[in-house]
């Protein structure tokens, strides 16, 4: 196809090929995200070949590609993606780990503007825009335009109250899921959210991650840092060790004020707003028990 949109977590991201660019072939994943309306809040045009980053750009952030195994972090690549910046223009460059065709690309945007670029070489006649790592970049980057937040947290819905809890790999975020899943709540995601400040009170949304996904949003209740524990315990949680707890499990590329004044706006009207808590817990049903008795 020559165009598609997607709306996920609200936003309303067009995707379009230009003249000569790529058609345009949107993961499974991604399948359930399709939107068919005419207005968007992102547009990103596909061109096809090499770009190349301006001179006099410099180099902001990079990040080398990791994988985990067996719970511990690898470090696989030193050259994964990186950001550059010249005046008001970023500039994201990219390989593609996973992809079976050695080829790269380029995002070129701005947080002040709605229009974006993207060159993909080496991707042949098709390709898919938002393709790993370009799924997570496009949605943080977008998240910090209309200061939203991304955060590491599994996230449900029991009985319409909704809960997240966030931390770092291994503290408990899935195993917390499959619990409430198993309770009868609804899951929002067991890994990564988008949460948004709404005319109606903060929301949770998913992002696709598995190919089953489909879109899922929940009114935001309560937050909880999680770790295991020997024993069920909440521990509240306030003022400026709330927002920076909750801000250790944002996603986050800290390389200039502007970001860094947005992400921490997001998260102390959260921290304000949404009542927060340290949880300790057992990996079973009893903290299920345990949580809703101290509702």
């Amino acid at each position: 196809m020559r165009h598609y949109n997607l709306n996920i977590a609200g936003y309303k991201i067009r995707f379009e090929s230009s003249v000569n660019g790529p058609d345009l072939v949107p993961s499974e994943r991604f399948s359930e995200f399709i939107y068919n309306g005419s207005d968007f809040d992102i547009s990103i045009r596909i061109h096809s070949g090499r770009y190349d980053v301006p001179r006099g750009a410099e180099k902001v952030f990079n990040a080398p590609y990791v994988e985990e195994i067996n719970g511990i972090q690898v470090r696989k690549n030193d050259k994964f993606w990186s950001v550059h910046a010249r005046q008001n223009d970023l500039f994201i460059r990219t390989s593609f780990p996973l992809s079976t065709e050695k080829k790269k690309a380029v995002l070129k945007f701005s947080l002040n503007s709605t229009n974006w670029d993207m060159w993909i070489d080496g991707s042949g006649r098709e390709a898919d825009p938002m393709e790993y790592p370009f799924d997570g970049l496009i949605m943080y980057y977008i998240t910090t335009i209309y200061r939203d937040i991304m955060i590491h947290a599994s996230g449900i819905n029991n009985a319409g109250r909704g809960y997240i809890f966030s931390g770092v790999s291994g503290r408990g975020k899935t195993t917390m899921a499959k619990l409430w899943d198993r309770s009868g709540a609804k899951v929002i995601h067991d890994d990564r959210l988008i949460i948004r400040n709404t005319p109606g009170g903060f929301m949770m949304y998913n992002t696709p991650v598995y190919k089953n996904d489909s879109p899922r949003e929940s009114n935001l209740n309560r937050i909880f840092l999680i770790e295991h524990g020997e024993k069920n315990m909440i521990i509240p949680v306030s003022g400026a060790e709330c927002i920076s707890l909750i801000m250790a499990n944002c996603i986050q590329h800290n390389w200039n004020q502007e970001i860094i004044t947005r992400l921490l706006g997001a998260v102390s009207k959260i921290g304000v707003s949404v009542p927060a808590a340290k949880l300790r817990f057992k990996p079973d049903m009893s903290v299920i028990e345990h949580i809703l008795d101290n509702e």
